[in-house]
């Protein structure tokens, strides 16, 4: 049986990074992967991360299961992370939430539950989106249909387009939204136009599906979380996907979590009795280690202020090379590059061809997707240059 099975090409993006990885020149670039990078293109380990392990080293006495929804503390924490500490549903107790692996696995419980309830429903998908949305939401078989979002000319946001595209969705049907730091393009809504979309959810009756997975690396936690926050302020109804990969460093621990806003306390219950039976089916148990760290982190105070002030560094950094790039690449060619620095979060797409990106692998090793998406956070001092004369040779 099994040998009647064939080889499937690797993943675009991760075989670009192996790729780069095999490459013998010195003077490689990645930025393909999205994975935050610090100045010596190392992914670091909080230091409020670090902490929290040693403590769990000394005081686990168990490898007991936790329970279904995942570690109390973590769980708390994140719906106030998310929702906001003074959030009217988290007093009313209308938002329930499960430990997921990661936001993989919590984008995977949320279309599960999406999917018993309303059998018929399809997807809105921004264009472009994260590559595993579709496959990953797609798979308990709900269907999608694309709204306009990224305009390559201005490079930014066609809201306009947006709008009109879901003014076709209908009760029941569900947006997928990027909560911040749009993934791959860095354009993201403004407040203002997060209120439209809230006018369109409560005049059309669609369920917003947000995936939130990098909350303080654009604004800050605050900030990056505040369209998120107007939704749940105004509709009944919200699925949420959160993940600490990036905001905490916990890549490989696989720490996510599915957040549900239901229409009271009761409503909320049931949902969370729907997500363990979905749990229960796909994976069993949640994963423990990484909650574990980031529910400790968010319990104690002292460890929360200083995980805040790292992350608040991190996000001052990509922001810093958003800027030291925009300086670089207009240094060298002579073209506008500012919508780089308009851009939040760790991506951006440079507007080159895909001709353009090939030659940059084949000739100078600098590793980009061939949308010509980058992950900022791969620039570094002893890079940047570097990068910016290549670009500036391939679009001469």
């Amino acid at each position: 049986m099994l040998h009647t099975l064939e080889r499937l090409p690797d993943d675009p993006i991760l075989g670009l990074a192996a790729a780069c990885r095999a490459d013998p020149n010195p003077d490689k670039v990645d930025l393909t992967v999205g994975i935050y990078m610090d100045e010596d293109g190392v992914c670091p380990v909080f230091g409020a991360i670090r902490d929290a392990q040693r403590a769990l080293v000394e005081e686990e006495t168990s490898k007991a299961y936790l329970p279904p929804a995942g570690d109390p503390d973590f769980n708390t924490g994140m719906r106030a992370l998310v929702f906001g500490g003074d959030s009217g549903a988290l007093a009313d107790g209308r938002v329930s939430s499960l430990a997921a692996p990661g936001g993989c696995g919590a984008l995977r419980i949320g279309a599960e539950i999406a999917r018993v309830a309303s059998p018929e429903a399809k997807v809105w998908v921004s264009d472009p989106t994260w590559p595993v949305h579709m496959p990953l939401i797609g798979s308990v078989g709900l269907e999608f249909e694309k709204y306009r979002y990224y305009d390559a000319p201005s490079h930014g946001v066609d809201f306009d387009g947006m709008v009109e595209d879901l003014k076709r969705a209908k009760s029941g049907d569900l947006v997928l939204l990027h909560g911040c730091c749009h993934n791959p393009c860095g354009a993201d809504l403004t407040l203002e136009q997060w209120g439209v979309i809230a006018e369109l959810a409560e005049r059309q009756g669609f369920l917003p599906f947000i995936d939130i997975a990098y909350q303080g690396l654009g604004d800050g936690l605050e900030a990056d979380a505040a369209g998120l926050r107007l939704l749940a302020e105004r509709l009944p109804e919200m699925i949420v996907a959160a993940s600490c990969s990036k905001n905490m460093g916990l890549y490989r621990e696989r720490t996510g979590i599915a957040q549900f806003l239901c229409r009271d306390a009761g409503n909320a219950e049931a949902i969370l009795s729907q997500a363990k039976v979905a749990a229960r089916r796909i994976y069993s148990m949640p994963p423990a280690h990484g909650a574990l760290l980031a529910g400790r982190v968010l319990a104690a105070p002292a460890l929360e202020a200083a995980w805040r002030d790292e992350l608040h560094t991190m996000c001052l950094r990509i922001n810093g090379l958003r800027e030291a790039l925009v300086e670089k690449l207009e240094a060298t060619t002579g073209r506008d590059f500012a919508f780089i620095r308009r851009e939040k979060g760790m991506f951006s797409f440079l507007g080159l061809s895909e001709e353009q990106t090939r030659r940059l692998r084949e000739e100078y090793s600098v590793y980009m997707l061939g949308s010509s998406r980058i992950n900022v956070a791969g620039i570094n001092a002893a890079n940047i240059d570097y990068v910016a004369d290549a670009v500036a040779r391939v679009i001469a």
